[in-house]
């Protein structure tokens, strides 16, 4: 990876094009997230959250959470990268990375944000961090076992008749 390029949308990671990231894309990456999280819009649960989602063609989209005081209308900050994401075009993605003030523990996404990164595919990686900028790496499928997804709604069925 050699520069990141930024607006105030979008950002652009160079690399080589492949799934594998290096451990400096990857710092960059987690980074990026953390910037995100200092927008987080959280005044009821004071929890920053920030994301950054890697596309297959090295573009980064950032999110952060919005809360709401009529709290089920928020949106996290994971749904909030994927959506801008989708509404410019990708449904592809290498690996999205999740950033908070947790101290001691990786912040994982909740169940939620997990099923709207399944609905994008098994293959995106997923970085859990912390703020000093320590992360593990899961896959999609471990974050979310036996998993339902769009090929399911297009397996055969069994209708019952009236």
């Amino acid at each position: 990876m050699d520069q990141v390029k930024s607006s105030s949308t979008v950002t652009h990671i160079n690399d080589q094009g492949s799934r594998h990231l290096s451990q400096e894309e990857i710092e960059k990456l987690i980074q990026q997230s953390q910037d995100a999280k200092q927008h987080a819009y959280c005044p009821y649960s004071k929890f920053r959250v920030g994301a950054a989602l890697l596309t297959m063609d090295n573009t980064v989209f950032r999110g952060c959470n919005v809360e709401n005081a009529c709290y089920n209308l928020g949106v996290c900050a994971e749904r909030n990268a994927i959506s801008k994401a989708v509404s410019e075009g990708y449904r592809s993605f290498k690996a999205i990375a999740i950033a908070s003030d947790l101290k001691d523990q990786f912040i994982s996404p909740c169940g939620g944000c997990r099923q709207f990164i399944r609905e994008f595919g098994l293959n995106c990686d997923v970085y859990l961090s912390k703020p000093d900028g320590s992360h593990r790496k899961m896959t999609v499928d471990e974050l979310l076992p036996v998993s339902f997804g769009p090929e399911e709604l297009d397996m055969k069925k069994v209708f019952s008749s009236p």
